[in-house]
């Protein structure tokens, strides 16, 4: 009944109608933990983000994967309770934990009634701060990581994806991927998990949202009792990532009828003054479905793929411009070479006033959508958090797209986008395309 209940409620947040002004505050514990928190009583359930900064590019030399794996082992036992019963325990509270690690954060994601809010809180807090990390586990979880890793070798989508990244940063932990290899995951010791919690989790690096029935003072003790035993400081951050491709293709054989590029090249950081003009253009040029430059012109006109897309990646070590298609093996050239025109057109001749007139009103339509529950919410909050973006951001981003002018565009477009620099890695059969350095 108690999870019936947890559902409901997470239901009928998830469909209250959209407030026009989020009130968002910022909450000190007593012990110094920073919080960002949106109040809201009329349902008793709270959803609680927790960020480390840093994530899987902390992980040791020679030790990659350790800090995946150990984040996937955090719900496998924690104090008196092994796996089955911190399972067991975490269902009769009706609560919700999940944890996942990505290159530049770790996340910790937590759903809770307000009548189990103190037991479900020690209960998130005895993973965080003493996970047992039993042998049978890590070997039990160590097997279905190695299991991915395995599936990935035959993956297309994914071999292009780490082998652009090895070209792009080598040795830098951005270089690999954060599951780890097959030999390195497999030599993992539970010493290592030790250590690799210390690693990333620590108070130096936290960022946390809440949102929901919970006070600010309330926030605050929680905030001490769940996170104020943990080391004061972690793993330094790892240095900047030297980006090392040059324009030209990369092809990787591989076995299959239809090949799949990634293309990118260097790209613009999150607080750049230039980002919304940099956002808008790359919604026009591939990041905006159907309506987009690279989709109109690879898949409607002329019918080379099925999906193609291309993104903003800065990072917190690199910025990267990327994108992605696929395309059948006697036809990846043509899109290849689609894109680079389409790149080109837009370096040196901007965009339409039409054309950014549908981006904006994509982008500012589409925004509000996105708070659609206390669990999103806080999860927006967490990230502007780590990308130092101001508390008042989410009034203010929609007049940050309205501002972006014809001008900032074609001027952002002529200095972001290198039609010379974009190197395109192919994983497939390609004709006609050979490696070129």
């Amino acid at each position: 009944m108690i999870r019936a209940i947890f559902t409901a409620c997470a239901f009928v947040i998830a469909t209250l109608p959209l407030r026009a002004e989020i009130d968002i505050q910022e909450v000190t514990s007593p012990g110094g933990i920073t919080a960002w928190l949106v109040e809201e009583n009329s349902i008793p359930f709270t959803a609680l983000e927790i960020r480390f900064k840093g994530g899987a590019s902390l992980d040791a030399e020679g030790k990659r994967g350790a800090i995946n794996l150990m984040t996937a082992l955090l719900e496998e036992g924690a104090g008196d309770l092994d796996a089955r019963q911190f399972a067991a325990a975490r269902d009769a509270l009706a609560a919700d934990f999940s944890f996942d690690v990505y290159d530049d954060a770790m996340s910790i994601s937590a759903r809770f009634l307000t009548e189990n809010r103190d037991q479900a809180v020690a209960l998130l807090r005895s993973a965080l701060i003493e996970p047992r990390f039993d042998n049978p586990a890590i070997d039990r979880v160590r097997a279905q990581v190695l299991s991915i890793i395995q599936s990935d070798q035959k993956d297309p989508e994914t071999i292009v994806g780490d082998a652009f990244a090895e070209l792009a940063f080598g040795d830098h932990p951005y270089g690999s991927s954060i599951n780890g290899t097959l030999t390195t995951v497999a030599a993992l010791t539970r010493d290592d998990m030790i250590e690799a919690k210390d690693r990333v989790m620590a108070k130096d690096r936290i960022y946390v949202a809440a949102v929901g029935d919970i006070s600010a003072d309330a926030l605050g003790a929680l905030l001490d009792d769940l996170l104020g035993d943990l080391p004061d400081t972690g793993a330094p951050m790892p240095t900047r990532a030297d980006y090392l491709l040059t324009g030209g293709i990369t092809v990787v054989p591989f076995d299959t009828p239809q090949s799949v590029a990634r293309f990118g090249h260097q790209g613009m950081t999150r607080d750049d003054p230039d980002f919304f003009a940099a956002y808008v253009m790359n919604v026009i040029l591939g990041g905006g479905g159907f309506e987009a430059r690279l989709m109109n012109e690879v898949r409607k006109e002329r019918g080379l793929t099925y999906g193609v897309y291309s993104f903003l990646a800065p990072r917190d070590h690199a910025e990267l411009v990327l994108g992605q298609v696929a395309s059948a093996n006697d036809r990846i050239a043509e899109a290849i070479e689609v894109i680079r025109d389409e790149w080109s057109k837009m370096a040196t001749e901007g965009v339409t006033q039409d054309e950014l007139d549908r981006a904006k009103t994509y982008l500012t339509g589409a925004y509000p959508l996105r708070f659609d529950g206390n669990g999103p919410i806080a999860n927006i909050m967490v990230g502007m958090q780590l990308q130092g973006l101001p508390i008042d951001y989410i009034a203010t981003r929609n007049d940050q797209v309205e501002a972006v002018t014809l001008e900032d565009v074609k001027r952002v477009a002529a200095e972001l986008l290198q039609p010379e620099n974009l190197h395109f890695v192919v994983v497939g059969q390609p004709e006609g395309l050979e490696t070129t350095n």
